[in-house]
């Protein structure tokens, strides 16, 4: 195991509180978040279990915290009123706040406005070409 990694072994938790392994080197039986949800699974309350250490140049590790596999629990389905409420949240998202229009795009905060409306001069014409095209 290279020297890096070394720093980051401590299936003890004596240096950390809690177990902790190389990242790509953790056991069987523990997963991330994501790696639950993958899966259609969620913690379900459960303490972390350990962490996963990436040594990075210059900077502190990066950090995933694992969870126990036999004790996650199902993701709970997706009620009719929060299916509800997520689209109404997403259409006003898209939902253009001087000209009222769905911009079927998510409109950038940094502009606040649909693209026509946050530059309406700068309509730029299609290009013409003298010669046909190949292709």
């Amino acid at each position: 195991m290279p020297a890096a990694f070394s720093k980051c072994y401590d299936p003890s938790g004596s240096q950390y509180g809690i177990p902790t392994y190389p990242w790509r080197y953790a056991p069987d039986g523990l997963a991330t978040r994501r790696q639950l949800r993958a899966r259609g699974l969620r913690p379900g309350g459960q303490p972390i279990a350990a962490q996963v250490l990436r040594p990075r140049y210059r900077r502190g590790p990066l950090v995933a915290y694992l969870y126990r596999l036999d004790r996650a629990k199902p993701v709970r389905p997706m009620t009719p009123g929060k299916r509800a409420a997520l689209a109404k949240a997403m259409r006003a998202r898209r939902t253009c706040p001087q000209c009222r229009t769905d911009a079927g795009y998510v409109i950038p905060t940094s502009i606040g406005l649909c693209v026509p409306c946050a530059f309406p001069d700068t309509s730029i014409p299609a290009p013409v070409h003298d010669t046909p095209r190949r292709g």
